[in-house]
């Protein structure tokens, strides 16, 4: 479900409903322009995206997306997927865990003081294209999809081959093989439905 506005965001996660108003009070206090990407509140400076808050079943989460440029406010920091997410980082909150929003504040500023400084993160040399090998066999085994696949941009190949890699049990990555052929032969990516929200 397509979300419009922050308001609507808020009302959809009543649990978290007092903790996001009061983060969100928090960013509306700065520079900061309000929106919605990937279906959740994110701030951004001259369409750069700097924060971003995010509503989870256990936790709620203050994102930066540039949070590895961070220096003098790193305590409360974390990278929510270790090894995967190069500068992306996030606050976490439970239920009953005290804001305090003249602390979070300060990461904000620092955020938005690099972000006008244009600070950035250099993207990483691309690593080599792994195709696993159910995938290589069935590239093999359907000409089709043999074409599909290599019509598809090379961002597209590494996120399907990177599904099947992580997935640890074979059951698991016959079965995300399977789900993804019918994804590659129409040549949409595998994230695509999450994109441009």
């Amino acid at each position: 479900m397509a979300v419009k506005d922050v308001d609507e965001y808020i009302e959809i996660h009543k649990y978290w409903q007092t903790e996001l108003k009061q983060i969100r009070q928090m960013l509306q206090d700065t520079k900061l322009e309000e929106t919605i990407k990937w279906g959740a509140p994110t701030y951004t400076l001259k369409d750069k995206n700097v924060a971003g808050l995010a509503a989870f079943k256990n936790h709620i989460a203050l994102w930066f997306f540039n949070g590895d440029l961070l220096k003098q406010n790193t305590d409360l920091l974390l990278n929510a997927q270790e090894g995967k997410t190069k500068s992306l980082r996030q606050i976490r909150f439970e239920k009953g865990d005290e804001i305090n929003t003249e602390v979070l504040l300060r990461y904000v500023l620092e955020a938005i003081e690099n972000q006008k400084l244009g600070k950035t993160i250099k993207a990483s040399r691309k690593q080599e294209l792994i195709i696993p090998s159910e995938l290589r066999a069935a590239l093999k085994k359907d000409a089709d999809l043999d074409e599909s696949y290599c019509q598809l941009t090379s961002g597209k190949q590494r996120e399907y081959a990177d599904y099947i890699n992580d997935a640890k049990r074979e059951a698991t990555r016959i079965n995300r093989l399977e789900k993804i052929i019918p994804m590659i032969k129409k040549g949409v990516g595998l994230h695509d439905k999450y994109k441009n929200c």
